[in-house]
């Protein structure tokens, strides 16, 4: 396999990023201002759509170095439409579909079609058609969700974004042509190193959503420990994450044959990563709001599951990629997740501070086995 040549991330790359940091807020607030069955599936659906274009463009910027004109010029011109595609998230459900649709699919497209003509290989090249077709066959779903009433809209966007989210699982093949992914070149240790800076930015809205939820509450010791709570939450989470996870999955990405694969795989788990922290996000905000008395299951269940299901989603790549069996991983995953069930019986302040508690040990786990396992 051709090795790509490695490069260091951009300051263009973060910078970048940046309106991803709006558009995680955005998701947060909408959530929370609908906090029901469908107002997660909105939430959930203009969440692939953000990362989609996130994803697509950092790919491309990995495959062609920022440091190139052409490359440059891509990048702020996404940006440009990014910041007005993750404005309009508030109301792309009700007043505004069009504001978020028609930058969506200029960008998906436009960038689609400017990756096909600077692909460095034919390889690439016939890949990016392919993904140029599945866009074009998805956006109709689009167009006419956005033309629909808002009671419909979901319809039609859920559609588009299930056909994305299948296309992304299946690298978006085509009849007669399959992509052998072992003969591609591809930085890989440059890919995963900007979904770990997109983790940090998930992480950070959680801690901006509970500085936030603190800043209106009553200045009183009960919003001191559950903002606390929250915090150690978000700590223990940021030291999962870059804990022995990080150093096993850099280590591959240095000796793999196939970087494409682990690539692409990250990807896909850094959807449902970033998910579970917009989830905590807006639990903690309930916690800290209303941390006694009699509380909602959902909101023991955001608490916890959100965090539950972001470590076994690291265990699931540390097996399906790396063949490790990480047993922490797993079993914080499905004690955390059930920590939630607390809520019943006990009030929300002392749910989080049980959740924040069994996070804090598994992170010091990680942590200890990790050092021990280097001595």
């Amino acid at each position: 396999m051709q090795k790509q040549e490695d490069y260091e991330i951009a300051p263009l790359e973060l910078f970048f990023d940046l309106i991803f940091v709006f558009a995680l807020i955005q998701l947060s607030h909408h959530l929370a201002e609908h906090l029901s069955w469908r107002g997660f599936a909105e939430t959930a659906t203009l969440l692939v759509a953000v990362l989609s274009v996130w994803s697509y463009t950092s790919w491309a910027a990995t495959m062609i170095p920022v440091s190139r004109a052409t490359c440059t010029m891509m990048l702020l011109l996404v940006t440009m439409l990014g910041l007005i595609m993750n404005a309009a998230i508030g109301s792309a459900f009700s007043v505004a579909p069009w504001s978020f649709v028609l930058p969506m699919l200029c960008i998906q497209i436009g960038r689609t079609i400017w990756t096909i003509i600077n692909a460095p290989t034919k390889d690439y090249k016939r890949h990016f058609k392919a993904l140029l077709i599945w866009l074009l066959f998805a956006s109709p779903l689009w167009i006419l969700g956005a033309q629909a009433d808002s009671d419909t809209r979901l319809f039609w966007w859920g559609a588009a974004v299930l056909m994305d989210l299948l296309g992304s699982y299946l690298a978006h093949p085509i009849p007669g042509y399959r992509l052998n992914f072992e003969q591609l070149p591809f930085d890989a240790e440059h890919m995963l190193e900007r979904y770990n800076l997109f983790i940090i930015i998930a992480l950070g809205e959680t801690i901006l959503m509970t500085g936030a939820s603190i800043a209106k509450a009553p200045t009183d010791l009960m919003t001191i420990f559950t903002g606390s709570c929250a915090l150690l939450i978000t700590i223990s989470l940021w030291a999962l994450a870059f804990g022995s996870i990080q150093k096993h999955a850099e280590a591959h990405a240095i000796v793999t044959i196939n970087p494409v694969r682990i690539s692409h795989y990250a990807m896909n788990i850094m959807t449902i990563m970033v998910a579970c922290l917009i989830v905590l996000a807006v639990g903690n905000e309930n916690v800290v709001h209303h941390p006694v008395g009699h509380a909602a299951l959902s909101t023991g269940l955001m608490i916890s599951l959100g965090p539950g299901v972001f470590l076994l989603m690291q265990g699931l790549f540390l097996k399906s990629m790396l063949n490790i069996k990480s047993k922490l991983h797993w079993f914080g995953g499905i004690l955390t997740g059930l920590s939630g069930l607390w809520i019943l019986i006990l009030s929300p302040y002392f749910v989080i501070f049980i959740i924040g508690l069994v996070l804090a040990c598994f992170a010091f786990l990680d942590w200890h086995n990790w050092h021990k396992s280097m001595e």
